[in-house]
């Protein structure tokens, strides 16, 4: 294990607020920590002598839908000067909302954005938070892992009406009532030329 990484790990564990857990696994030191302490915690990673992560990497969400608070978000950072990366994670539920950390790290801004048009994440303080890459009348957020995979909608460009239109998803085999058995199982049902064989 790296040295320097597990003294950092130290280092936090002794200055970062309570509810804060560092912990190493495969080589990455990952920190835990509640929505509460969340700018807390941010801010004692940017600003810290012996931290200086100074650059925003990423933030992302992630989907649990059996876990009461559904959605992790993670964000990645990076300090130059202690040549050391760190992730953060908090996890929310579908309506508690996240403190927006572009006040620290003005990049996270279109992050944020990301997390909120797929995951339908909220981040209270952010200056602009709307849909980033879905259209303005989308409904649902396509990353969660209930929306549904084809879609009912389909976007398209009409190049007779000279504009964007929406028509209802035609699928020649209908997909979402699939009964998802493996052939190697066998089906609850008799398949056509199979009723011989059990008799």
């Amino acid at each position: 294990m790296d040295e320097a990484l597990q003294e950092l790990c130290d280092y936090l564990n002794t200055v970062a607020p309570s509810e804060v857990s560092a912990t190493i696994s495969r080589g990455e030191l990952t920190l835990e920590v509640g929505v509460g302490g969340l700018t807390k915690l941010m801010r004692l990673l940017h600003d810290d002598p012996q931290c200086q992560f100074v650059c925003m990497i990423d933030v992302c969400g992630v989907d649990y839908p059996a876990r009461d608070k559904r959605f992790d978000v993670v964000y990645h950072l990076l300090s130059p000067k202690q040549n050391q990366r760190i992730r953060v994670k908090v996890a929310v539920d579908e309506r508690t909302a996240v403190p927006s950390v572009t006040g620290i790290w003005p990049g996270a801004d279109w992050f944020e954005r990301e997390a909120y048009d797929l995951y339908g994440i909220l981040f209270t303080g952010h200056p602009d938070l709307r849909r980033l890459l879905t259209d303005y009348g989308f409904e649902g957020y396509p990353l969660r892992k209930d929306f549904p995979l084809t879609g009912y909608v389909e976007v398209r460009y009409d190049d007779g009406r000279k504009r964007v239109v929406y028509e209802p998803v035609k699928l020649n085999q209908e997909f979402r009532n699939f009964d998802f058995l493996s052939p190697w199982e066998g089906t609850d049902y008799v398949l056509p030329g199979d009723e011989k064989a059990s008799e």
